[in-house]
């Protein structure tokens, strides 16, 4: 067991669920306490996800207090919250290891444990995963329960709501648990609001509702007049309505800081056959007090002084390529009253705090619904708005069948500020950038640009605004190389690349932010170096000089090799009946693992040292066809 500065004598006790379901229920709060003590040493020394664990405590006890874990499944949405999960189900001795390479993953990993049940990283899944474990049980002839955890922002997503759908119409048994912390915990979640869920979840209410509906559906006036009351009475104390039109008997809302009353109500809950709905209203960041106050500012953390919390380093650093998008589109915005701002729940990530306060009425944040996100910005379009989404790369891959119809084949001008393009860090494989160029290059229309510093970005994503199609910009997680930014924007010549560097016989065509491993490369290769700035439209002019005048044409990017950047490359020579070599270039065939940005390139070769071997390695097979073929 590693040493830690604080006494934690009954989580001590604790190496599996199984220990955990030994304890008498008198240590379980004082577990709770213990458990927040533990993470606020650990997450403080380490960083990670920090807020939401502490506002599921409460929750992630009684589950695997009640529940068989791991044969009964929790399914976990997202997994910010999923830190006290892993600390009770065997981790806690690595939890200083999250987020970093080769430690405890961001969120829950099959591979990493049998407790985690299904791999997470967004939003929306934990119910239609649930219900697919649930309809697997049934088919199988097993009893196991299961459980999906899915928080009040993942319910935004239409995702959820087909699952929904979907599961009421089965009759399965499935709990799925709404942990809703968007609000305090309001007066009506008291003594009245957690007996009524408690009577709610019992047998004898359950039994007594259901023989009444089956015996009330054969008197149609008798039947409506009894639904229409059940749904006022219940409809002063609980928001339940919704969740029974699906098919689900709604419980709650419940306080879900209030272990003792958890427990009894899904106690009451396990027993119950078919779909169930249990609402709990929790606070983010709990028993923290800076973390309560700002759970947006503890949502995600690096390491700090929990006796002072958070505190700015007063030192200014580069901006962001998230910062110069944010100045931008304000700037934009100030130019242009048709400049709006869509984000699916990513205000402060993109950088568009500044924007939702100068420009409110401008401002969309739709929540998680990255399809909603392009096809509303395709309806504003429509009627003469300039809409730019702001969205992750990763994040684009759900929102990518609406770009298709919505906005390609209607050919309307949506710019899409691409953040978190290719390799971003912590959050490992699950929010890799990696395969934007692959998708985009592919769709009629579409204009995407590879901005390779900070000043580029700025002007291309003006460039991209000023058109009347679709365009793209997609740009990495953190700062640049230091460009100096122009306040005034540039339209730039489009399909035009950038000679950066003369050399000899090895020219290296360089997309994106990858250019000055592309120039440190070149110093030792004496190579021409060419930034070449757009993927589609590419400069196919430069693309033919390039192959005129050297022996071997190499690319290079930070997205995946297959359908990429350098293929657009290849597509070209083969276009123009031009046999040369050239060899591509990026990520390589394989999920790279979380870890700093910066491990994780390296992991992936994507620096000087690997390009260089690259280039050598093919190099001299180049150099020996060419005497073969001159001998």
């Amino acid at each position: 067991m590693t040493n830690h500065p604080i006494n934690t004598p009954i989580l001590d006790r604790i190496h599996s669920p199984a220990d955990l379901r030994r304890l008498p229920e008198s240590e379980l709060i004082p577990l709770a306490k213990e458990l927040r003590e533990f993470l606020l040493h650990s997450v403080s020394q380490s960083g990670g996800h920090f807020a939401a664990s502490l506002g599921a405590m409460e929750l992630t006890i009684a589950l695997h207090y009640i529940f068989n874990t791991p044969e009964d499944r929790l399914v976990w949405d997202v997994g910010h919250q999923a830190y006290v999960h892993k600390i009770l189900t065997g981790r806690r001795d690595r939890l200083h290891t999250i987020r970093k390479w080769q430690g405890l993953a961001p969120f829950p990993k099959r591979d990493e444990s049998e407790y985690d049940t299904f791999g997470v990283g967004h939003s929306s899944t934990s119910i239609s995963a649930a219900v697919g474990m649930a309809i697997a049980a049934k088919q199988m002839g097993s009893d196991r329960k299961v459980v999906a955890i899915i928080g009040d922002g993942g319910m935004t997503a239409g995702l959820a709501f087909e699952a929904l759908n979907h599961a009421g119409d089965l009759g399965i048994n499935l709990l799925v648990i709404l942990n809703d912390n968007d609000m305090s915990i309001s007066p009506n979640v008291g003594a009245l609001s957690n007996r009524f869920a408690q009577i709610l979840s019992g047998k004898i209410y359950t039994t007594v509702k259901k023989g009444s509906k089956k015996v009330l559906s054969k008197m149609p006036t008798a039947w409506e007049l009894a639904r229409r009351a059940e749904e006022h009475v219940k409809g002063l104390i609980v928001p339940g309505t919704l969740f029974e039109e699906f098919g689900f008997n709604y419980i709650g809302p419940v306080n879900g800081h209030d272990l003792p009353t958890l427990l009894t109500t899904i106690r009451n809950i396990n027993e119950l056959e078919g779909p169930q709905f249990l609402h709990i209203i929790t606070k983010k960041g709990k028993g923290y007090a800076p973390a309560e106050e700002d759970p947006v500012k503890y949502h995600g953390v690096t390491p700090f002084d929990p006796q002072q919390g958070i505190v700015p380093s007063g030192k200014p650093g580069k901006p962001t390529y998230s910062k110069i998008f944010g100045d931008w589109i304000c700037d934009m915005a100030a130019m242009d009253p048709r400049v709006v701002a869509i984000t699916p729940a990513m205000r402060e990530g993109s950088d568009l705090v500044r924007f939702s306060k100068e420009y409110p009425d401008r401002y969309f944040d739709v929540g998680i619904a990255e399809q909603h996100s392009v096809t509303v910005a395709a309806g504003m379009a429509c009627d003469g708005l300039k809409p730019v989404v702001a969205i992750y790369s990763t994040f684009l891959q759900r929102g990518y069948d609406q770009v298709v119809h919505d906005v390609v084949n209607q050919k309307l001008p949506v710019l899409f500020a691409i953040d978190r393009a290719g390799l971003v860090g912590n959050d490992g494989p699950t929010h890799n950038g990696s395969y934007d160029i692959s998708f985009l290059r592919c769709l009629p229309y579409m204009v995407v640009m590879v901005p390779a510093d900070e000043n580029e970005c700025r002007q291309m994503l003006y460039t991209g605004f000023m058109l009347d199609q679709p365009a793209a910009v997609r740009y990495p997680r953190g700062s640049g190389p230091g460009m100096e930014v122009q306040k005034e924007m540039t339209a730039l010549p489009i399909a035009k690349a950038q000679l950066r560097r003369k050399g000899k016989r090895i020219a290296i065509l360089s997309f994106g932010v990858v250019l000055d491993i592309a120039l440190a490369a070149a110093e030792e290769l004496d190579a021409t170096v060419v930034n070449m700035r757009f993927v589609k439209p590419i400069d196919e002019e430069m693309i033919l000089q390039m192959a005129q005048t050297h022996d071997l044409l190499v690319t290079i990017e930070d997205n995946v090799v297959q359908g990429g950047a350098g293929s657009a490359v290849n597509e070209t020579l083969a276009a123009h009946s031009v046999t040369h070599p050239v060899i591509n270039y990026g990520l390589p065939d394989r999920l790279i693992q979380h870890g700093s940005r910066e491990e994780m390139l390296k992991d992936a070769r994507i620096d000087k040292e690997g390009l260089l071997e690259f280039i050598r390695k093919y190099d001299q097979k180049t150099v020996l066809d060419k005497k073969i073929k001159s001998a």
